[in-house]
């Protein structure tokens, strides 16, 4: 098995540099930062040619400055990366300026918590957020982010992403956030298959107690899901039917914008 050394020689018996950590370590983040689902070690090497055990250095030091997170059996770009550079909006297909009026229109309409997400590992990333003096307190607030299972967004990723299904499903177990929250395979296998033949999704109080969400999928021009649009509303304060068809429309209206865009 070759070994690093700190030069190589070439045909022309001329030394050449090694890249050293500094460069090996960007390598890996600008692999990461193109994936759109956890990416092995396996994957990381064959994307970067480095040896397993200095890619698998380097990612420890890159989850230990929050610059890379361990998810499952691979790996995606840190908290701190995401915030600093923006990764996570550039896996939404087209501009904010698109989305933006579609989902003022639907504040407007629903005069509730407006959320657009988009899949990050294993939760639901929101990259916007609308609402007004009566936002409605959630578990998300102030991380922006929530578990795919037991939330409308997260549904709406699920139902219409087989590869994000299959990574969740990879992992087993589903954590129970409060009393209401489906936490067995059959049960949200059901739930999903229920959202694909209705083009919505609801969580009512399965992620926080007191919170009911409605949420649909955004496809992205090559016919894939990239986001979901979703509604929080106290419990009982709306009728979830009545959002839905507000959700499902503007869902849709962000399809085809961004097809047109």
């Amino acid at each position: 098995m070759p070994t690093e050394t700190a030069s190589q020689v070439v045909t022309d018996g001329r030394p050449v540099a090694q890249p050293g950590s500094l460069e090996r370590g960007i390598d890996i983040l600008l692999a990461l930062s193109a994936a759109a689902h956890p990416v092995s070690l396996s994957q990381l090497c064959r994307a970067t040619g480095l040896p397993k055990s200095t890619a698998h250095r380097i990612l420890g030091v890159l989850c230990s400055r929050e610059l890379a997170r361990r998810v499952g059996n691979g790996y995606l770009p840190g908290e701190l990366l995401e915030t600093t550079t923006g990764i996570t909006r550039l896996h939404v297909p087209g501009t904010r300026k698109v989305v933006l009026p579609y989902l003022l229109y639907l504040y407007e309409t629903t005069r509730q918590t407006v959320n657009l997400a988009v899949p990050s590992g294993l939760e639901a990333r929101y990259v916007e957020r609308l609402y007004g003096h009566n936002r409605v307190d959630s578990r998300s607030d102030g991380m922006d982010r929530a578990p795919l299972h037991c939330t409308a967004t997260g549904k709406a990723l699920l139902a219409f992403d087989p590869a994000l299904r299959r990574e969740l499903i990879a992992r087993g177990s589903f954590e129970r956030m409060t009393r209401r929250t489906i936490t067995t395979l059959t049960g949200l296998e059901r739930e999903l298959d229920q959202v694909r033949r209705q083009g919505v999704a609801y969580a009512q109080e399965e992620f926080t107690e007191g919170v009911s969400c409605v949420a649909a999928p955004v496809f992205g021009p090559g016919g894939r899901i990239c986001m979901s649009l979703g509604v929080a509303a106290p419990a009982g304060a709306a009728p979830l039917a009545r959002l839905g068809i507000s959700v499902r429309g503007a869902a849709q209206a962000i399809s085809a914008a961004l097809l047109s865009a």
